[in-house]
């Protein structure tokens, strides 16, 4: 395939992201009214901002590398990350629309094309590890990790055939049962729980063949590490601020003591995961815009000293609510403000 015909290619696949993510965002406002409240975030009308927008990176920059370097893998790893996604959301706004809101029978398939945000989302989330295990090059570090790229690949196919067959309520309707299920055999949902478990261990495997190709890289793949470094050090940086908001400042059965800045955090997280194609998109690239040592440097000490003093804030407000109620019994407005 020849040089234009494949940046062409490319551009299209992201176009269709493109119009995916617009088709996602409309189908999610237009379903607001008949949702369940959101387990993760602020949910409602931010969702399409932190749930949606940050993998449409993927299939720009995916298009980018994959006209600029089309034998690379990396581009169309991405490309295929973010229409994965994008069609995931849009499935599971789809069933809610035409179960719930569309009169019965208007709108075409809806439980079958449902089912398919059972396992899209995961099988985008597992398509990052070939981007890990392949970083920078497109080529795996040495032929020892290719029982690596293979687990990664089985538990991809396989996650696809078991969330296909598995039986059991969609969970955007629950009181629809998956249509390709095959009723009965339960044990495809201990399958489906157990490849699960492997999600972790892919990801862990991918992440430790980064790091041992920096340690045995020049200094030109090192400082193309360095991006993917930073990207992840900014989710990290994320991921620290719910563990210690859920730590310090959760009320048992209660929920957090405050249960908004959890979800700005989750929220963050989310937003967080764009930052991974960018950073990919520089380091194989190769563009020079900034001193990659210095923007790592300053968002983990920034980043770490901002959660400390979010931290000291939050608890120097409860520990003052607490002795102004022990000592007062009164309101706690004047030792909120």
């Amino acid at each position: 395939m020849s040089i234009r015909a494949t940046s062409w290619l490319a551009w299209s696949l992201a176009a269709l992201c493109v119009v995916l993510f617009l088709v996602a965002v409309v189908l999610h406002m237009a379903t607001l009214p008949v949702r369940h409240p959101s387990s993760w975030g602020t949910g409602g009308k931010s969702t399409p901002f932190w749930a949606i927008l940050p993998f449409l990176p993927f299939p720009i920059v995916g298009a980018l590398i994959a006209s600029r370097r089309p034998g690379n893998p990396i581009g169309w790893i991405c490309l295929a990350a973010g229409i994965t996604w994008m069609l995931g959301m849009v499935s599971g706004s789809y069933v809610l629309y035409g179960l719930r809101m569309a009169n019965p029978g208007s709108v075409p398939y809806p439980a079958a094309v449902g089912s398919l945000s059972e396992y899209l989302p995961p099988t985008a989330i597992l398509l990052g590890t070939f981007l890990i295990l392949l970083f920078p090059d497109g080529r795996l570090p040495s032929s020892r990790w290719r029982p690596v790229a293979w687990l990664c690949g089985a538990v991809i196919a396989t996650n696809l055939v078991v969330g296909i067959l598995v039986p059991g309520p969609l969970s955007e309707v629950r009181n629809v049962r998956n249509p390709f299920g095959l009723e009965g055999q339960r044990w495809l949902a201990d399958a489906n729980e157990t490849i699960g478990l492997l999600f972790p261990l892919c990801l862990l495997a991918s992440a430790s063949s980064v790091l041992l190709r920096y340690l045995r890289a020049g200094e030109e793949v090192r400082e193309q590490i360095k991006w993917l470094a930073f990207a992840a050090s900014v989710v990290a940086l994320g991921v620290s601020g719910v563990v210690i908001h859920g730590t310090f400042f959760s009320s048992g059965a209660a929920g957090s003591t405050y249960p908004l800045l959890g979800s700005l955090l989750e929220d963050s997280i989310t937003l967080s995961f764009g930052g991974v194609p960018v950073a990919i998109g520089f380091a194989v690239l190769k563009y020079r815009l900034y001193d990659i040592d210095i923007l790592i440097n300053r968002t983990l000490v920034y980043g770490s000293l901002t959660i400390m003093l979010a931290t000291v804030y939050l608890g120097g407000v409860t520990a003052t609510q607490a002795l102004f109620q022990t000592f007062t019994g009164q309101g706690t407005f004047l030792s909120s403000l």
